[in-house]
């Protein structure tokens, strides 16, 4: 078992390997299948924007609809559940789209055009698009699953912050009931959001002890997450005030959406990597998880489901993760971490959630300790 101190230090000349398993790094995933891949899947589709059209304009027709709640009989109310539901889909994949738009996949136009729709796309999800190019497209693609990752488990031997007591107490674990979740999963992504837009904007240094891992933004750009903020809040209160601030308008017609929305990218986040192993090395085969959803899932959500092949080629137009995972398949035969969806689900709710070291999960007090389920994975050597 490794110390305490091989999580905080790393030999950059070192062999990268975790035991006797050898981690291979990105950047020859990469070479190694984009020459097999068709150049198409390299270039922006733009025509993916009109999805970011239908679905505001579902948001816009579901918040028309509740400004007319308050005539409906009681008896009628539930009529509109429904429509709750696709308002909650709407709002994730319109999160998902902003978050392959930023990484390129989507089109290269003006700086102007980036900012308005990357902004329309994270604002139901309280997200600045500056901030997101910091946590998601800087941070966590160049060291996923490692000690400066913010999206990854809390150490066990980090301080016992209020931060990471909230994060204990909401995420999906094995010391933590089922019956929890229904306000943990909501309240999750909007903490992970609190947590990191206050370091940022408050304390903009990486000794920040609430968060798995703090980073450092420019002051431009620390500018700008805060004009961004007040934006989306300035957005989020116009809604409320279109509702009229009537409470059965807001739980049904904003709430309620926002919770769906909001539950399903949790869903995805927890399972993307939090019951893989960290490592020092970024290989996304062994620090990331893939997951088998239905094929309307994956046709609403823009193959999100496929996390380590986005994580292999960021800016690939996502309508081509299935056929990356089949020539991993090939090319690296058992080393991909590929569960069913409510598989991976189970393990979560099966294991603690600190990293004791790389390859053990422990709970917030350090009583239960378990290998991280897909430790075990098949390893190969480097090509």
């Amino acid at each position: 078992m490794k110390s305490e101190k091989s999580l905080n230090t790393v030999d950059k000349t070192a062999t990268p390997t975790l035991g006797k398993e050898t981690l291979i790094p990105h950047s020859l995933y990469a070479k190694k299948l984009r020459p097999i891949l068709p150049s198409e899947a390299f270039k922006p589709d733009s025509s993916k924007l009109v999805i970011l059209f239908i679905n505001m304009a579902i948001l816009l027709l579901g918040w028309g609809i509740a400004d007319c709640l308050d005539q409906w009989p009681i008896y009628l109310l539930w009529l509109y559940l429904p429509l709750s539901l696709i308002m909650g889909n709407s709002i994730v994949t319109m999160g998902f789209f902003a978050h392959d738009f930023m990484h390129g996949s989507v089109n290269k136009k003006s700086r102007m055009t980036y900012h308005i729709i990357s902004f329309l796309g994270f604002a139901m999800m309280f997200m600045p698009s500056t901030q997101w190019k910091y946590v998601h497209n800087i941070v966590h693609h160049s060291q996923t699953n490692y000690l400066e990752d913010p999206d990854r488990n809390y150490l066990y031997h980090q301080p016992n912050s209020w931060g990471k007591w909230i994060h204990n107490f909401f995420a999906p674990a094995i010391d933590n009931p089922s019956w929890l979740l229904i306000v943990g999963l909501p309240a999750s992504w909007l903490f992970h959001q609190f947590c990191h837009l206050s370091s940022s904007l408050l304390f903009n240094n990486k000794i920040v002890d609430y968060v798995p891992a703090a980073f450092t933004v420019s002051q431009k750009d620390r500018l700008k997450i805060a004009l961004e903020l007040f934006a989306v809040l300035c957005l989020h209160f116009s809604i409320l005030f279109y509702l009229e601030f009537h409470a059965l308008k807001i739980v049904l017609g904003y709430l309620l959406p926002l919770a769906i929305g909001h539950t399903v990218a949790m869903f995805y986040i927890y399972t993307n990597h939090l019951i893989c192993r960290m490592t020092s090395v970024n290989d996304p085969l062994i620090n990331s998880l893939s997951i088998r959803v239905p094929k309307i899932v994956d046709l609403l959500h823009f193959n999100f489901s496929y996390h380590t092949e986005h994580h292999i080629f960021p800016s690939l137009n996502s309508d081509y993760y299935p056929l990356v995972q089949e020539l991993i398949q090939i090319h690296y035969p058992g080393r991909m971490n590929l569960l069913d969806a409510g598989e991976a689900w189970q393990l979560l709710m099966k294991t603690p959630r600190h990293y004791k070291d790389e390859v053990t999960l422990t709970d917030y007090l350090g009583e239960t300790s378990v290998n991280c389920p897909l430790e075990n994975s098949a390893v190969t050597p480097l090509p």
